[in-house]
């Protein structure tokens, strides 16, 4: 049930120990700082957990909560460990003006056993096509949820189109602090979004890439995908389905059609160009922001992952 990859280890070392002891050295962490920070110094916790990643490891007395398998309770398990964590600024009288986000960094992996999970009524993608890796939004559209009852108003939303890549401009502008030129190419700040303040949208395109490199770019209401498939691991996939019939590129429009299910390529090719143009344009300046031309650390072709998935699937030959 734990999907553990085989290797050394320490000698004490127990993967379900990990998510405890990340969530209660992150609470002594808060405990060690609160006078301080109550004092008008504040602190910075990053707190990346392992969970609900492989191994999917519940402790004995989370395992058969959720009532649909052992990811499920892990994901329960991290739930309530995040909510110590909480609870820890609560006790020292540090939420109301502590800004605490909690995010994701992909979807949900195939390893949670969607077949388990939708038998008893629960799509871990929700209404969104595909899993981690893919290019489709079930790999790519994560929550983002903050806390910070000074400055966010509690049980508001914002539809702005938000990427994790824009943390360190949004800490740099609610710090007042001026982000290099040459860091966070990439980053726009949400802090007009969190606060209420955002007149329009706060960033032009966000970039997406999946794990076999296949590249798409999201402006507005269009996403544009430049591979005939998922570029991951749901069907139809890269070099192992037959992809060759299908259409190089994929068209979205993502206020009509959520799911991902009408390519609208053939019927709007200025949007594939423009949107097509404008990933080159950042590919070229090494950035998204404005600022000075960026180099790219490695050579960068957007088509490379699209071209490979598009040739025929060869046959394999058996010799005797």
């Amino acid at each position: 049930r734990n999907n553990s990859r085989l290797g050394p280890a320490a000698p004490d070392f127990e993967a379900s120990d990990v998510l405890p002891t990340l969530a209660r050295k992150a609470v002594e962490y808060i405990d060690r700082r609160a006078a301080d920070a109550a004092q008008g110094r504040p602190f910075f916790l990053y707190l990346p957990l392992a969970s609900p990643h492989t191994p999917i490891v519940p402790t004995n007395e989370w395992l058969g909560k959720s009532g649909l398998n052992p990811y499920a309770d892990f994901v329960m398990q991290t739930d309530w460990s995040i909510g110590r964590v909480m609870q820890a600024l609560d006790e020292h009288g540090l939420a109301e003006n502590t800004l605490f986000i909690v995010t994701s960094d992909n979807g949900c992996s195939p390893q949670a056993r969607f077949e388990e999970l939708l038998a008893k009524g629960h799509d871990p993608s929700y209404v969104f096509r595909g899993t981690k890796a893919d290019i489709y939004d079930g790999g790519h559209r994560v929550p983002f949820i903050a806390r910070w009852p000074a400055r966010v108003k509690p049980g508001t939303s914002s539809d702005q189109l938000l990427c994790l890549t824009d943390v360190p401009a949004t800490c740099c502008d609610l710090l007042g602090i001026d982000l290099p030129d040459d860091a966070g190419e990439d980053s726009v700040s949400f802090a007009p979004a969190l606060l209420g303040e955002a007149g329009g949208a706060l960033r032009e395109a966000v970039v997406h890439h999946s794990i076999d490199g296949s590249f798409a770019i999201r402006r507005g209401r269009w996403k544009l995908e430049l591979c005939p498939g998922s570029g991951g691991w749901s069907k139809p996939r890269p070099r192992v389905d037959d992809t060759s019939a299908l259409p190089l590129v994929q068209l979205y429009d993502l206020e009509s059609d959520v799911a991902e299910e009408q390519n609208l390529q053939a019927e709007h090719p200025e949007v594939v160009r423009e949107l097509t143009a404008l990933l080159e344009r950042y590919v070229a300046d090494g950035r998204s922001t404005h600022g000075p031309r960026r180099r790219n650390e490695v050579e960068v072709d957007i088509w490379k992952a699209a071209r490979a998935a598009h040739a025929p699937k060869k046959a394999k030959v058996r010799t005797k």
